[in-house]
């Protein structure tokens, strides 16, 4: 009888590698993403609490965004930084429902587990959900609700109703009418057409209080390092031309960029004459274009800062490349790379120019801008952490309410039309047999998530709350939503002007399913073990060790 030889070992991947696959490590990943939810949920709605998260460097930051806190927490684990990329995607396209939206695939992954235990195929399950999302989206587009832009009265309402619906979850809930007057202010100044948000700068200075906050129709930035000089220009012009320059107007010391060899003083003279002509013949081409506001992203030196005083010019250097790229936008004209031959066209205008202090700084200001529409927001507030976290809340509500411009359809918040959706798809799935079935009861479920949280975050009973809710919505009142402040807990959040942009709820079903598809798809991890040790510092050029190690100084080695 032959003896059976041993089959020799096969190592397709390196020694140390980790592989974990099959059931246990999709499980494992959709814990991931729960615990991911479970930091997140105490966030949720008008009465969630903030994070305050410390970084490496001891530098705090306070905030409820959902996308921010997810950033600082720097998530390690590979399946959780999927419901990181969906925030981060979700705060990209729409600006709001950020926590909404891990909320969401967490909850769907958490009720269809017990189906992965049981066996159930994933892709059944993915089928499903698929299937649910769709029907989801469907039913949003058909009990939407449209806002007649023909009407500018109405139409402003509805942009200041869905800017309190976002700002009413922030730190800054109790400022909520005068920022959201702010937002839709600032939004309605773009180009309608482009509604291009980096057209709106955001200008922090610590001090005095939020209600100091103001909006200013046109480009403002904090007033740029000076020399001597710059208090005597005049500091406001009334419809000036404006030059824009990517020019260093400064002397430079020879000894910094230059060596020159000379053999006698003259030659020397010469050449300093010579530097001295160049930036007087570039101060004398810019005075000849008529201009009397002077910008520049390289520095104006103090020659050319006093010579400008003397003629009544305002001048500024060092300008950030964003603030002088808003200002070319508002006023006309671009940023040119030489002082000879600048054409009259190429120069801007504003209606005012001034400059103004502002709590603790100084800032130039143009106002009535021809060319683009822009604006500018300048914060005031306590602590430095507060002033962050209304720009953070500020952005989301100019986000939301940009969408809201481009597509008027709207529908409640407050878990209204997340109630609607799950007990719609309740009773479609009466109508599917098989496990499809299942999944879609599974999906109605974690719908619920979204009422329930906010419910308990606000301190009431969600097991109360949605027993209403779900009474209301089977006798067809689809905007029934939460109240937190009635005595109800629950009322018509339609009437009550909770709104939201329609696209935000669309977009936020979409990536959550995505989400959870993509996990449920994963059942295998390999990692390989160079990922979990720290990455190696750059490699020394070869002869560096030897040098290291040469004896240093003057003296001489003994024979």
């Amino acid at each position: 009888m032959q003896r059976a030889l041993p089959q020799p070992t096969v190592l397709l991947l390196r020694e140390g590698t980790d592989t974990s696959q099959g059931k246990p490590q999709l499980l494992s990943n959709i814990s991931a993403c729960i615990a991911i939810a479970d930091t997140l949920a105490t966030t949720l709605g008008p009465r969630g609490m903030d994070k305050l998260i410390v970084g490496e460097r001891g530098e705090a930051q306070i905030t409820n965004d959902g996308a921010t806190i997810l950033k600082l927490l720097d998530i390690v684990h590979p399946a959780a930084k999927t419901l990181v990329d969906i925030a981060r995607a979700q705060d990209a396209e729409v600006g709001d429902g950020t926590t909404s939206v891990v909320l969401l695939a967490a909850q769907i992954l958490k009720e269809v587990r017990n189906y992965v235990e049981e066996g159930v195929s994933p892709h059944i399950i993915m089928k499903g959900l698929k299937k649910a999302a769709q029907l989801s989206i469907d039913r949003i587009k058909e009990i939407q609700v449209s806002v007649d832009k023909s009407d500018p009265k109405r139409f402003r309402s509805l942009l200041l109703k869905c800017a309190a619906t976002s700002l009413s979850s922030k730190l800054i809930q109790t400022q909520g009418p005068f920022f959201s007057e702010m937002v839709v202010n600032a939004v309605l100044s773009l180009d309608q057409n482009d509604l291009n948000e980096n057209l709106i700068g955001i200008k922090k200075i610590p001090g005095g209080g939020m209600q100091d906050s103001i909006l200013v129709s046109g480009v403002a930035f904090k007033k740029t390092f000076t020399y001597a000089g710059a208090e005597q220009q005049p500091k406001l012009f009334k419809n000036p031309k404006i030059l824009c320059l990517n020019v260093e107007l400064e002397l430079k010391a020879e000894k910094d960029n230059a060596e020159v060899r000379v053999d006698q003083v003259s030659e020397y003279q010469a050449i300093v004459d010579a530097e001295w002509e160049i930036i007087f013949r570039k101060l004398d081409a810019i005075e000849k274009t008529g201009a009397k506001i002077v910008l520049s992203k390289l520095p104006i030196g103090d020659l050319a800062t006093q010579w400008f005083a003397d003629r009544d010019i305002f001048c500024a250097g060092r300008v950030p490349a964003d603030d002088l790229n808003r200002v070319t936008q508002a006023v006309g004209g671009s940023v040119q790379s030489t002082c000879s031959d600048i054409p009259q066209d190429q120069l801007g205008t504003c209606g005012l120019f001034e400059e103004r202090q502002i709590g603790g700084e100084r800032f130039n200001i143009f106002e009535n801008c021809p060319k683009a529409k822009t604006c500018t927001l300048i914060l005031r507030g306590g602590a430095e952490q507060f002033i962050e976290e209304v720009e953070r809340s500020l952005h989301d509500a100019i986000m939301v309410v940009k969408r809201a411009v481009r597509n008027s359809d709207i529908v409640a918040g407050g878990g209204a039309v997340e109630m609607e959706l799950s007990s719609y798809i309740r009773k479609h799935a009466l109508t599917i047999a098989g496990k499809q079935q299942l999944i879609l009861f599974a999906f109605a479920h974690a719908l619920e998530i979204i009422p329930r949280q906010i419910s308990d975050n606000a301190g009431l009973d969600s097991t109360d709350v949605l027993n209403k809710l779900r009474m209301r919505h089977a006798k067809g009142d689809r905007w029934a939503g939460i109240d937190v402040d009635g005595a109800d807990s629950v009322r018509d959040n339609l009437e009550a002007f909770v709104w939201e942009p329609s696209l935000v709820k669309i977009n936020a079903l979409s990536s959550a399913v995505e989400a959870a598809c993509l996990i449920l798809s994963v059942d295998e991890t390999v990692k390989s073990p160079q990922s979990e040790q720290a990455a190696p510092g750059p490699r020394a050029p070869p002869g560096a060790a030897a040098r290291a190690l040469r004896p240093r100084g003057r003296g001489v080695p003994r024979r």
